[in-house]
């Protein structure tokens, strides 16, 4: 009995190959747009509901968190639908939500639709690489992957351009109709050149793991980007932290002893493997965590438009794709610690030297730097995959595929976090420094009056208001110069964490198998 994907070979001939790639691929376009195409509305949507930094961060952490889970359920939802059911379903269940997230009245239904958003793409995004596998012979898989790779950096690299054009022309809502007319023309294509279901079996899906890994992930990264509105030492806070404490230890221990646990746990005791996963998350969260500071610096400090902060990632988007082929070609003849420290060391200078921008850089430096650092990601990430593979046995690299992609989503939705808190609490340390040399006898203070005061006048402003009125315009450009040094210390944090990543990079090298 021949089995569906060879009845549809037999129909469609060696093209079937490209036909198959072609519609998965459209569901990879698409959910690679969504990832980053909200991030250039994120001040817009800021403005429309009037919400802090720290919650509007959310629209991009809930979707990569729920990816992140979401891609552990991947491999039980094509088990139990079968590819056609799943992958229409799941985009069918995306375009609802996107159109969910269009129409919200509230801040907090938008957040939920990116989070439903991102579960939606932790089902589809890796159903590309399963079929590329299915329908190319074993000599033409990389040719595969190398189209699987454009396709996942295509959409970060156009998304926020789109994206942007499409705040300034309408508004922050249309950005979640953008992917819907990929998704449907996805759908269309999977109902002829997707199978249904090709095995009987039941396998049965681990919804406890995934429960305590949904309620680790949710308690830790709601604790996080709430500790500066609580209070680090309030009761609420570190109760949340604890219950994430708990709740991953649960997994840990649930996934160990469970028969079809949703992460193998017992290849991170591969050393190499282990060393491999940390690079990969760290890669996650410069990619990530970039994608989210850079649009939100540019807008808020140096008030570029929408469709500008879009455009400044674009070039760098095109060049991270552009240097996939010769960072592949270079993981099959260097040790992949050598394209992957050298990745790493770019990556560090070149968010060094955004941490130096401020609110006078010009467009052309900033997309310079950022297009250096999208070069030495792409230089890198090739590797990544490639050496942390190596480093195991043959019967272990399906389960670490889905680990090492795991690890580089959980660095993208942590990064985001991170990053937002650490924004939040520098530019808090830097208001309050520079608020308190702001006093009446201080001689930038009275300066500032001096200078001010003939503007005040002539807007009409009263003389007993005035001192009242210079004090508030000097607290608002206080408060913009501590941003700006929240930014640039964000910067400079991530900097230091690539060059700290160069340690594991180096470990796996040492157990890599050539």
């Amino acid at each position: 009995m021949t089995s569906e994907t060879d009845q549809l070979f037999a129909r469609f001939g060696p093209r079937y190959k490209w036909l198959a790639t072609f519609t998965v691929m459209l569901g990879t376009l698409s959910m690679t747009l969504a990832t980053t195409i909200v991030n250039v509305a994120i001040p817009d949507i800021m403005g429309a509901f009037g919400i802090p930094q720290s919650k509007a961060q959310w629209l991009s952490t809930g979707y990569l968190a729920a990816m992140t889970a979401c891609m552990l359920a991947n491999a039980w939802a094509l088990h139990a639908f079968g590819m056609r059911a799943a992958y229409v379903g799941a985009m069918s269940i995306f375009i609802l939500v996107s159109v969910l997230g269009a129409l919200s009245p509230t801040e907090d239904l938008v957040i939920l639709s990116r989070v439903a958003q991102g579960a939606m793409a932790g089902i589809i995004q890796p159903l590309a690489m399963t079929v590329i596998f299915r329908v190319f012979p074993p000599h033409q898989r990389g040719l595969g992957m190398g189209i699987y790779g454009l396709g996942v950096v295509l959409g970060p690299a156009v998304g926020p351009a789109i994206g942007g054009v499409l705040v300034d022309w309408f508004s922050w809502r249309a950005v979640f109709y953008m992917p819907i007319p990929t998704c449907i023309l996805g759908m269309v294509c999977a109902l002829f050149f997707t199978t249904g279901r090709e095995d009987d079996t039941r396998v049965a899906f681990d919804w406890l793991g995934f429960g305590l890994l949904c309620a680790s992930l949710t308690s830790l990264l709601w604790a996080l980007s709430n500790g500066q509105r609580y209070g680090w030492e309030s009761l609420l806070i570190q109760g949340t932290l604890m219950l994430a404490v708990v709740t991953a230890m649960a997994f840990v221990v649930w996934q160990l002893r469970s028969r079809n646990p949703l992460l193998n746990l017992r290849i991170f005791a591969v050393p190499g493997f282990a060393a491999g996963c940390v690079v990969g998350f760290a890669y996650g969260a410069g990619l990530f965590g970039t994608t989210y500071l850079i649009p939100l610096f540019v807008q808020e400090i140096q008030g570029f438009t929408a469709t500008n902060a879009g455009l400044l990632l674009m070039p760098a988007g095109l060049a991270m794709a552009l240097s996939f082929p010769v960072a592949g070609a270079l993981s099959d003849r260097l040790p992949p610690q050598v394209p992957i420290g050298i990745g790493l060391v770019i990556v560090a200078w070149s968010t060094w030297m955004l941490g130096l921008a401020d609110s006078y850089t010009s467009f052309w430096v900033m997309a310079l730097w950022v297009l250096v650092g999208r070069v030495g990601m792409g230089l890198g990430l090739p590797s990544i995959n490639s050496g942390s593979l190596k480093t195991l046995d043959m019967e272990q690299v399906s389960q670490g595929a889905g680990a090492i992609n795991f690890s580089r989503q959980l660095g993208g939705a942590l990064g985001v976090n991170l990053l937002s808190v650490l924004l939040d609490r520098r530019t808090q340390f830097h208001a309050d420094m520079l608020t308190e040399t702001q006093t009446a006898d201080n001689p930038v203070t009275r300066d500032w009056m001096t200078r001010m005061e003939p503007y005040l006048s002539a807007a009409g402003v009263g003389e007993d208001a005035r001192n009242a009125e210079t004090f508030r315009l000097l607290g608002e450009v206080v408060y913009r110069e501590a941003y700006t040094l929240g930014f640039q210390d964000s910067y400079l944090a991530l900097a230091v964490f690539f060059l700290i990543a160069l340690v594991p990079a180096w470990i796996m090298g040492r157990y890599a198998k050539r």
